[in-house]
């Protein structure tokens, strides 16, 4: 009787074991949003962010509900903590931060995780020469190492590149391939340290697909490019597949231009050749809410991936 017993019990914990979910397959949700002057108080030309908007933002963040979080045009340290504090109250906890202050001393480039991160290597002091000039890099670069698991972490660079907005002192397009090119520099240096590294590159990169600044980020053919995951309206379209190509056709804008009545897409989520292994196409999209102008003239993005085995 007791080997029968014995029998049924190991039958029971095998069976458990075949069908048990796998321990690290958990999706990790990577989110991107700019949010548009989030200020706590005036600063310059900008105003502070109304409650009309910081609501809108609110809402749409808790539609992403992301377990990371680039954030671009964050006001100052009190703007993302508030904005921090009030997920939290709606019950997204992303207790984990960062804030990198580059020349641009106004808005901020920031992100928010749910994991620990593990490494900072913020990029505030970067310069280059146009024309002649010395120019920095307005709003630097943040740079983490995020740990997901013991046996999964990646590298997320955010960035907010030269908006389209013309100045004085040089060509917009031409400041904005420069920042590009220090951008794709920082990548490079990562994937010479590993080619299999798991890396991230997100933000509002302010130009399209096709534009030298984001040919320039997206690197040369081959193991070092990165993969744009494109993220696509949840609208009744076939879920879109890796190669964008076959079916190209769907509702990507990420940002309204006023001044010429325009949607395009300028918000980027591009991962490496590692971390593609566990990007989840059917998962990544553009949510879609009434009255998301309210919130920015962006809108906000998210890629999914498995931190199990790819």
């Amino acid at each position: 009787m007791r080997g029968i017993t014995n029998a049924l019990v190991w039958l029971v914990l095998l069976f458990r074991l075949a069908f048990a979910p796998a321990a690290n397959a958990e999706t990790v949700r990577i989110g991107q949003f700019n949010v548009e002057n989030y200020l706590a108080e005036p600063a310059g030309t900008r105003p502070a962010k109304s409650e009309a908007g910081r609501a809108k933002v609110r809402e749409s963040l808790l539609a992403l509900h992301p377990d990371v979080l680039a954030l671009e045009e964050i006001g100052g340290t009190n703007a993302l903590l508030e904005l921090q504090g009030a997920l939290r109250t709606a019950g997204l906890d992303l207790p984990h931060w960062e804030m990198v202050t580059g020349f641009d001393t106004n808005i901020h480039v920031a992100v928010l995780s749910k994991f620990a991160i593990t490494a900072r290597r913020p990029h505030t002091n970067d310069a280059f020469l146009l024309g002649g000039r010395r120019f920095q890099v307005s709003r630097g670069f943040a740079e983490v190492d995020i740990r997901v698991s013991p046996s999964f972490s990646f590298t997320l660079l955010a960035a907010h590149l030269k908006s389209k907005r013309a100045i004085a002192a040089a060509d917009e397009a031409e400041l904005r391939v420069e920042e590009a090119r220090i951008l794709r520099g920082l990548i490079d240096a990562r994937l010479a340290a590993n080619l299999e590294t798991n890396l991230v590159v997100i933000g509002d990169l302010n130009d399209t697909h096709d534009s030298p600044a984001i040919r320039a980020v997206l690197g040369p053919r081959g193991k070092k490019a990165l993969v744009d995951t494109r993220p696509a309206e949840r609208n009744g379209d076939i879920p879109p597949p890796r190669d964008h190509r076959a079916n190209a056709r769907q509702v990507t804008w990420t940002h309204f231009y006023a001044k010429e009545d325009t949607y395009s897409r300028i918000d980027y989520i591009l991962i490496s050749h590692g971390m593609n292994r566990y990007w989840q196409p059917a998962e990544t999209y553009i949510p879609t809410l009434p009255n998301w102008g309210l919130a920015s003239d962006h809108r906000p993005l998210v890629a999914a991936f498995s931190n199990g085995e790819p």
